[in-house]
């Protein structure tokens, strides 16, 4: 099923990073596209993979591989970027890949294991299990928080 079908029917975004599958509630996704080129900012986070342009406006770009304690890999032919929106506010995560949707309703994830710490802990806000196996829940507003962090002398939006 493609992000247009979810569409409206609740749903989330699978992201692969790593080994492991994670998703975005369908209602904070604006986009997901290929990545495109990306330009780092000097003295920022090392998760603060860039900005890139998107439809004309400067969008800043994580990759939470890094805070979720997934290892690293160079991005792939199949990496995506999931534009994310909160009102008019716009922030871009990498992906390995994109591999579909899942269908139910995230908002209903069991809690995260007891396991996760530090940023990941505040990252992952629960966990659903499809056929495939569990899926990590991220949470939009937790992701828009990074945004916030960043340096406030530079303006993204």
């Amino acid at each position: 099923m493609s992000v247009e079908a979810a569409e409206g029917s609740g749903g989330a975004v699978l992201l692969r990073l790593g080994e492991a599958r994670y998703a975005v509630d369908m209602a904070a996704v604006a986009e997901v596209v290929p990545v495109p080129p990306t330009t780092r900012v000097p003295d920022q986070p090392p998760w603060l993979a860039g900005v890139a342009n998107w439809r004309g406006r400067v969008l800043p770009v994580i990759d939470v591989r890094l805070l979720l304690g997934v290892q690293a890999v160079p991005l792939a032919s199949s990496a995506r970027l999931v534009v994310l929106t909160d009102d008019d506010v716009l922030l871009g995560v990498l992906a390995e890949a994109v591999p579909g949707v899942h269908p139910g309703d995230v908002a209903d994830a069991d809690p995260p294991p007891a396991t996760l710490a530090g940023e990941a802990a505040l990252l992952v806000r629960g966990q659903v299990t499809d056929r495939l196996g569990p899926v990590a829940v991220l949470d939009p507003q937790a992701l828009f928080s990074l945004r916030r962090r960043l340096d406030r002398a530079r303006s993204f939006s």
